[in-house]
């Protein structure tokens, strides 16, 4: 006895659930790319240069350690578009660029490249405080009078 007929699948339902969001209208463009340092190289880019190579990154810092037992060395990372970035922050360069270290949310660091037991540290040897590009985000993507990133409101 021959199977029953199965009803055609839809070309929407077979290509995956990435395809499934619902129609779109209009030409589809990329969104415009993340603000970008100068002269610096990505996350993805880490292997190219040589040991000890000076270098700059720059990212979101998303962790910040200062282990008691690290005797002062405070470690960073940072992360872009590509990946993330450990950064190694000496005492004396942490005396230096302090108010950098402690409240940068984006950062660029210039030191040089540490490659032991597979993993790449970069050790900092200038840091800089690049918040302020996060404002491009707003501006260069036309988000301000989007209001999912509105202030908010006043309080009191």
């Amino acid at each position: 006895m021959p199977a029953p007929a199965r009803p055609p699948v839809p070309a929407r339902a077979a290509a995956g659930p990435d395809l499934q969001t619902g129609p779109r209208t209009g030409r589809q463009t990329s969104p415009p790319p993340w603000p970008r340092p100068p002269h610096c190289l990505p996350a993805a880019r880490l292997q190219e240069p040589p040991e000890n190579a000076r270098i700059t990154v720059a990212g979101l810092v998303i962790l910040r350690q200062r282990p008691g037992t690290a005797k002062g060395v405070i470690f960073v990372t940072l992360e872009d578009e590509t990946g993330v970035v450990n950064v190694i922050v000496w005492r004396k360069i942490y005396e230096a660029f302090r108010r950098a270290v402690i409240s940068g949310r984006m950062l660029r660091v210039t030191g040089r490249l540490q490659r032991a037991h597979s993993v790449t540290h970069v050790i900092a040897e200038e840091v800089e405080d690049i918040s302020p590009m996060l404002d491009l985000l707003l501006a260069d993507q036309g988000r301000r009078d989007d209001p999912a990133f509105a202030p908010p409101p006043e309080l009191g």
